[in-house]
């Protein structure tokens, strides 16, 4: 038995589970957004912390990250019990195809599972959704649960990306809006 796993967020650092092997790609028609509320690692109920989810949209775009390969029914019975806990806020899991080339027209490996929080509130009382970088960053930069700082995990993010080789724009630019953010807050104002 094998089982692949996408990670597109905090999975991409942190899988937290024995694997095989370890495989950059992305999956297309989709798009990493920070559209998704933590009250569990990131916040807490009372003031949720921003994580990322993935949007659909045109086939045309991607979304990079990491693919785990788990082998045997043992490891990958293990694996499962332990995203099912730490992927709780996700309400849906699709099967994706990986590709590690963009040249590629046949994808690397299909049927890589990939954990998606929905934006229907019914389904998903932790969707957040869109908001302006500000609005975003404001929230990042406020929020802090039991993994750690919100602010942490979109540093952490924006890092593992760069590793592999992947700069994504919508990242990048919450980080940067983050760190001035946090700057102008933590910046003594001096009178004259």
């Amino acid at each position: 038995m094998v089982m692949w796993v996408f990670g597109y967020g905090s999975l991409i650092w942190k899988a937290g589970f024995e694997y095989e092997e370890r495989l950059v790609g992305f999956i297309k028609g989709y798009r990493r957004v920070f559209y998704q509320g933590s009250t569990d690692h990131r916040g807490t109920p009372e003031y949720p912390g921003r994580t990322v989810t993935l949007e659909s949209c045109q086939q045309e775009e991607v979304c990079w990250g990491v693919a785990y390969k788990v082998s045997g029914e043992e490891a990958e019975q293990i694996a499962l019990t332990y995203l099912e806990v730490r992927e709780k806020q996700y309400d849906v899991k699709a099967f994706v195809d990986l590709f590690t080339d963009p040249k590629d027209t046949t994808p690397a490996v299909s049927g890589v599972m990939v954990y998606i929080a929905s934006p229907d509130k019914k389904l998903n009382r932790n969707y957040l959704g869109p908001a302006s970088l500000e609005e975003m960053a404001d929230q990042i930069v406020r929020a802090k649960g039991p993994s750690g700082p919100n602010r942490d995990y979109i540093f952490h993010l924006e890092r593992a990306l760069l590793q592999i080789g992947c700069e994504d724009k919508h990242i990048i630019d919450l980080a940067n809006t983050v760190r001035k953010l946090l700057f102008e807050r933590e910046s003594p104002t001096v009178n004259c």
